[in-house]
């Protein structure tokens, strides 16, 4: 008999993971795989549920996994992160316990976000959500603000990689102006991408509409705050399918409060699920998504399957897509 693994699959929100792969494979090699569908409550909660298993399968930053959580799993012998990376899981700290952590690269298009972001922009543009609410309720026209063309508007996109780039070309199809900002963008590669280089001041005071395509990082982190959103015009729409805790949660309620800007459309938060009962959710003013940018089959298909195969590497001695592979050396 082959000896017994515990893989424990995570945050499987819509109950699809075990469509989404040929999981046999690892059954057949002595996997035992349990399904959670449900976001842990904390750190405590995980470390009570996850205890039993030597293998996780990470879906993205549904949970984060910081010290404190992997120094509570002392059965934990592998990970496997679906995506490149995540900034909410604390490698270093699955290193200097001789925890390798396995990713699953690659995934193909990044079409899933960029095509996100334009519904939701499009949805603010024209108050689509507030419309579809009113005719459930009986209404029609009362209270829709939003009344936008894209037409001839500027677009401001804060970071212009293969993202930003993309959503850009969807602007200019739609005859915008697209102007972009990030801290080491030059005037070349904005071009490249479809925008032209301004400064961030710029961008903010002159843009109808605002994406913001970065990554998360110590120099992101906040990058938007109170006097950054009082830049914007009063009737910009400010767009973050990148991550909540690029611009200031606070700040940003009380922009959308207060009048600041006109409206926002939002893929992620500062922390998830967004709790019930969240400011946010009592706002008209704000589009909300439940974290929808990578949720579509073709990705999971590529992340499962990912996953399999990582896991199969590493049952067969030969761990492959490492992050860490000094792991091995702990």
């Amino acid at each position: 008999m082959p000896q017994t693994h515990k893989l424990a699959l995570l945050d499987d929100y819509q109950k699809v993971a075990m469509r989404m792969a040929d999981w046999d494979r690892l059954k057949k090699r002595g996997v035992e795989i349990t399904v959670f569908h449900e976001p842990f409550s904390s750190v405590e909660d995980a470390a009570a549920k996850l205890a039993p298993f030597d293998m996780l399968g990470l879906l993205r930053e549904r949970t984060a996994f910081p010290r404190a959580l992997i120094e509570k799993l002392p059965n934990l012998k592998f990970m496997v992160l679906t995506g490149a990376r995540a900034s909410s899981l604390d490698d270093k700290a699955a290193t200097e316990r001789g925890i390798p952590i396995s990713n699953t690269p690659g995934g193909g298009s990044n079409a899933p976000t960029a095509e996100l972001c334009w519904a939701l922009l499009m949805s603010c543009a024209r108050d689509l959500a507030k419309g579809e609410r009113l005719m459930r309720s009986g209404g029609w026209h009362d209270g829709i603000t939003q009344m936008n063309v894209l037409e001839g508007k500027r677009l401001g996109v804060l970071g212009l990689g293969r993202l930003g780039s993309r959503v850009a070309g969807y602007a200019k199809a739609f005859g915008m102006d697209v102007v972009a900002w990030s801290q080491n963008l030059t005037a070349e590669k904005a071009a490249q991408g479809g925008a032209r280089l301004v400064s961030k001041d710029e961008l903010l005071a002159t843009s109808d509409f605002i994406s913001i395509h970065l990554v998360l990082s110590a120099r992101t982190r906040g990058l938007l705050g109170a006097a950054d959103l009082a830049k914007m015009k009063k009737t910009a729409i400010l767009i973050n399918t990148s991550r909540g805790p690029i611009v200031d949660e606070p700040a940003l309620l009380a922009a959308l409060q207060n009048g600041t800007i006109a409206h926002a459309g939002l893929d992620v938060y500062d922390k998830e699920p967004l709790p019930k009962g969240h400011p946010f959710t009592r706002l008209d003013n704000v589009t909300l998504v439940p974290h929808l940018g990578y949720v579509v089959e073709d990705s999971y298909r590529h992340f499962y399957a990912g996953t399999i195969e990582d896991i199969e590497a590493w049952l067969d001695g030969k761990p492959i897509n490492l992050i860490n592979p000094e792991a091995l050396k702990a």
